[in-house]
């Protein structure tokens, strides 16, 4: 078999065909930039061309086959927002001109408070109206808001023309650099928006004390994110990513996963597919979910990605392969913490052959860790995974 780019790689594993190899991918956590770059947190966090740069430098690092962008595009003009910039220890504190600051460490994701620098803002579930919700953006410019308000303009977005200009721009970016990696699209699904948005006890006891209202709710931010997912895909990227990080056990039973989770992904995937029938979608849930796998199938979704081992979550590679691995690629399975934080470069290559050897026959099957890649986890205990599949992911060739 003729050698494939890393971007024909990807889309024959998306399409649960056999590539020339297995593909490695991992979601490294934004911290894992700050600190592994040389860029300023602030200036990744903040801009497109300087986001787009980072990930593009450590897809070339550790040689991943996919990047996936999960910020949006920013605000060419948020320099112009800022009253000053503060260093407190070894964090730095944007105060910006509206009163608002967000706290930028070093090595994990920064937050936006109000001028006390403690607090906070969420509407009650009692505030929310569905009529006013299209979709939330928990990582924005200017954090949370309700209706959402794109950064530091000062009226809502309106539904006609609600993503701005440059939302997609660091996947415009990326792809323009990057022709020959697959570039991936995130958007959060209906349900994590709205745990972001109340916080997520207040949205978890709205599950109980009012579930019509809440099964409203979540129709209308499935509306906006199909728009998302469309936009993505117009701007370049070859699959979308669902972010549906507290669908498994941990936060909600199986019962309230088909109760909630299921119609609203299942909308969004059918809204997106019904422009986009070739375009992969893949669903991101956190922790336990080995009593869920088939409900998550039953979304349309594509293919899997997480599928957190124990301790970190309950299942067994082998068992989800047997499962869903005919119709559904996997993504995943390599605990972050106790493997590639804490372990050392012989230990994460051996367990990386291990999942290949598992999940590899007759392609569907991703390399990479089954969350986050931890900010601090040693870069050559990342390398390894390139390392694996290069020696024991190459397919033979099919006569």
């Amino acid at each position: 078999m003729a050698a494939m780019t890393s971007r024909e790689r990807m889309t024959a594993a998306l399409r649960h065909e056999q590539p020339d190899r297995v593909p490695v991918m991992c979601q490294l956590a934004l911290g894992h930039y700050f600190v592994n770059t040389g860029v300023s947190p602030i200036e990744i966090w903040h801009d497109t061309a300087a986001f787009g740069d980072v990930l593009l430098a450590l897809q070339r690092r550790y040689g991943f086959d996919g990047i996936l962008v999960n910020l949006p595009g920013r605000d060419p003009e948020w320099r112009e927002h800022i009253d000053r910039i503060e260093n407190h220890g070894a964090d730095q504190h944007v105060v910006w001109e509206n009163g608002l600051v967000t706290v930028c460490p070093p090595d994990d994701n920064p937050h936006v408070f109000q001028s006390d620098r403690q607090t906070r803002c969420f509407p009650t579930f009692e505030e929310l109206d569905p009529a006013r919700l299209y979709y939330v953006e928990p990582h924005d410019l200017t954090g949370l808001s309700y209706p959402t308000r794109w950064g530091f303009a000062a009226e809502p977005a309106h539904r006609a023309d609600f993503f701005p200009p440059w939302h997609y721009d660091t996947i415009r970016y990326v792809r323009a650099k990057a022709p020959d990696v697959s570039v991936h699209g995130e958007v959060w699904s209906p349900f994590s928006q709205l745990m972001e948005l109340l916080d997520y006890g207040n949205a978890l006891m709205a599950l109980l004390d009012d579930p019509g209202k809440v099964q409203a709710c979540l129709a209308a931010l499935a509306e906006g994110t199909i728009e998302l997912m469309r936009g993505q895909a117009a701007a370049g990227a070859d699959a979308v990513l669902i972010s549906s990080a507290f669908a498994g056990a941990g936060f909600i039973s199986r019962a309230h996963y088909r109760e909630f989770v299921l119609p609203c992904e299942r909308r969004i995937i059918e809204g997106f597919k019904a422009v986009y029938p070739d375009v992969p979608v893949y669903t991101h849930t956190c922790g336990a979910i080995g009593d869920r796998l088939e409900l998550m199938e039953e979304t349309g979704t594509n293919g899997i990605d997480t599928l957190d081992p124990p301790p970190l979550g309950d299942v067994d590679l082998a068992d989800a392969r047997r499962r869903i691995g005919s119709r559904l690629f996997i993504k995943g399975n390599m605990d972050p913490v106790n493997t590639l934080l804490l372990g050392t470069p012989d230990g994460v290559l051996k367990d990386a052959r291990a999942r290949l050897e598992t999940a590899k026959s007759d392609g569907g099957y991703i390399l990479s860790t089954a969350c986050s890649v931890p900010p601090r986890t040693p870069p050559e205990n990342i390398a390894q995974l390139r390392i694996a599949v290069e020696l024991a992911g190459r397919y033979e060739v099919r006569t």
